[in-house]
C-alpha cells in the first residue's frame, strides 16, 4: 500500500490543487508523510477529515476504498481520491462476499475499509439482500470493540485474517471466519517475535531516517493526534 503512492507523485498532485489539504493514511513512507498536511488511521479518517474546512479541497490517499468509505460518511464532493489499495484487502471480493453472506444468513459482517468489498456489502445492506444493521465498517480497532459487544453467533471477517486470531481471543465464544481464507500479507508475516527479538537485542534491520524528513512527517502525524484519538488499530 505505500509504495502506491512517492514523494514525487504526490508533489505533482499537489501541483494540480495547490491549495488543498493532504491527508495521508499511516500507511505511507516518511517522504510521503513530510509532504501531508494530517495523517489517519482508518478509525480516524472520517473525523480528520471532517475536521477540515468544508470550502478546502481534501487529497486523500492512498487507499482508494478508504478514501471512498470517507467520503460516503462525510459527503465532501470535493476530496479527492487516490488509485492506490492494499493488494490483500482489493482482493476480497463483492462475489465473495455476497456468496459468504447467502450461505450464512445469520452472521454479521465485519468490513475493514480497504476492503474491496466494501461497497457491496453497502449495495447487499441497502437492497435488503442483508440486514443493515449487521454489515459494519469497521477499523482494527473497531472489530476487536464489536466483536466484544454482538450478539450475533458467529461473523464473517473481511479483512487479513491474521486478525481472526485477535477476534476469537477478544470473544471466543463466537464463530469468526474469514470472507476470503487466502487473504494473507506476507509483509505482515516478516514482523515476527523473533525479529523484533533480534532489533532490540542486536541492533539489527534498524532503519534511519533524515532528521529533515523525519521533523516533517512527525508534524503530519502531531496534527492528526491533536484533532483526536487515533484510534486502537489501522
Amino acid at each position: 500500500l505505500a509504495d502506491s503512492i512517492t514523494a514525487d507523485e504526490l508533489r505533482e498532485w499537489k501541483a494540480e490543487f495547490p491549495d488543498a489539504v493532504v491527508v495521508s493514511y499511516v500507511n505511507t513512507t516518511a517522504a510521503v508523510k513530510g509532504l501531508t498536511d494530517i495523517c489517519c488511521t482508518s478509525s480516524n479518517a472520517v473525523e480528520v477529515v471532517a475536521s477540515i474546512d468544508p470550502d478546502k479541497d481534501v487529497l486523500f490517499l492512498p487507499d482508494q476504498f478508504l478514501g471512498a468509505h470517507v467520503k460516503r460518511k462525510t459527503g465532501r464532493d470535493n476530496i479527492h481520491i487516490w488509485a492506490g489499495e492494499c493488494h490483500v484487502h482489493a482482493g476480497i471480493n463483492g462475489d465473495e462476499l455476497t456468496e459468504q453472506a447467502e450461505s450464512h444468513p445469520d452472521a454479521d459482517l465485519f468490513i475493514h475499509p480497504e476492503c474491496g468489498c466494501a461497497t457491496s456489502a453497502l449495495y447487499l445492506a441497502g437492497e435488503g439482500f442483508v440486514p443493515a444493521e449487521k454489515v459494519k465498517i469497521l477499523s482494527t480497532g473497531g472489530m476487536i470493540d464489536a466483536a466484544r459487544e454482538t450478539k450475533a453467533k458467529q461473523v464473517l471477517v473481511a479483512t487479513e485474517i491474521g486478525m481472526l486470531h485477535q477476534l476469537r481471543k477478544a470473544a471466543p465464544g463466537i464463530d469468526f471466519q474469514p470472507v476470503n481464507g487466502r487473504a494473507s500479507c506476507p509483509y505482515m508475516k516478516m514482523i515476527t517475535p523473533a525479529a523484533l527479538l533480534r532489533a532490540l537485542r542486536e541492533g539489527k534491520d534498524e532503519v534511519f531516517v533524515p532528521e529533515d524528513v523525519a521533523a516533517k512527517a512527525r508534524r503530519s502525524v502531531e496534527r492528526m493526534i491533536a484533532i483526536g484519538n487515533p484510534g486502537s488499530g489501522e
